[in-house]
This record gives C-alpha cells, structure tokens and sequence, in this order.
C-alpha cells in the first residue's frame, strides 16, 4: 500500500514465486489508477501472440506490442505508459492480475468488473485471453479479445 516508483506497491514476492531471490525485496507496483475503462486486448488482428506466460507479463506486453504493432489496445496502452518518470510499465499477466485483486485495497480498490491480462488462452491463443472478474467473488476467466475491458498497469521492481 505504500506509494514507490511511480505507483503503490501491491504485492511483495514470497519464497516459491517466480523471480523471488532470497535476501533481496521484489514486487509488484500497481498505477495508482486505472488506464482505460474499456478497451481491447488487440489491435483488431486476431494473430496468436505466444504470449502465454501466467507469470511474466513484461514479456508478454513486449511480445503482444512486437506481433500486434500500432493500435489503441490493453498491451499497448501499458507499454506506452510514463508515469511518475517510469516508462516500464505492463500489462500484468494472469497470476500478476491475481495478486492485484487479491490485494486490491493497498490500492485503493479496482472499480471495474473485469480486467485484462496479458495472458493469451493459449488453447485459442487466436481469438481469447484471460481477465479477471473482480465482482464478489472474483475469479479469472477467458474471452473473446475483441471484449472491451479495464486495465491496470504494474510495473516490478
């Protein structure tokens, strides 16, 4: 909950997370509000990304910009972004969203009811990827890339 580089930190890595290394704090900040209240995980191309990644949605932010290009769509928005003089900020991936929701009074709250990621459904890596519900009780799911969602940029650190 504490404001840092840009945003409020949301969650701190844990021994067993991905990334965790003993002796040394990593985490997770959140944009202290969201980017857009309704938007689209693409650019209107239904291409496969390969950005699958349930734990590193850096990597799949600069995958999906790298296939879908120019575009106002959830990826793009985040790799764009520069706020409070950062400019590494990204589409939080599956378990990143999760930890956003499960977290999400140190930030204040996520007001909308669903939230991309930047995880791809990999079984129709094409045409879905995954958000998450956060009405009660909140739960990820996939759809349809041509839904318009909410997003909230992370950055790590």
């Amino acid at each position: 909950g504490q404001s840092y580089q840009g945003g409020i930190i949301t969650y701190i890595l844990q021994s067993g997370d991905p990334g965790y290394v003993s002796g040394e704090t990593h985490g997770i900040i959140a944009a202290p509000s969201d980017q857009n209240t309704g938007v689209v995980w693409n650019n209107g191309s239904f291409t496969a990304t390969s950005a699958t990644s349930e734990y590193d949605g850096k990597t799949n932010t600069n995958t999906i910009v790298n296939v879908q290009g120019a575009g106002n769509y959830a990826a793009k928005i985040c790799y764009d972004l520069v706020l409070g003089g950062y400019s590494d900020w990204y589409l939080p991936s599956k378990q990143e969203l999760i930890k956003l929701y499960t977290n999400r009074a140190s930030i204040g709250g996520l007001p909308g009811n669903y939230y991309w990621s930047s995880t791809e459904y990999s079984p129709a890596g094409a045409g879905n990827a995954w958000f998450y519900f956060t009405g009660s009780p909140g739960y990820p799911h996939y759809g349809n890339k041509e839904n318009t969602y909410y997003v909230r940029a992370v950055r790590s650190f």
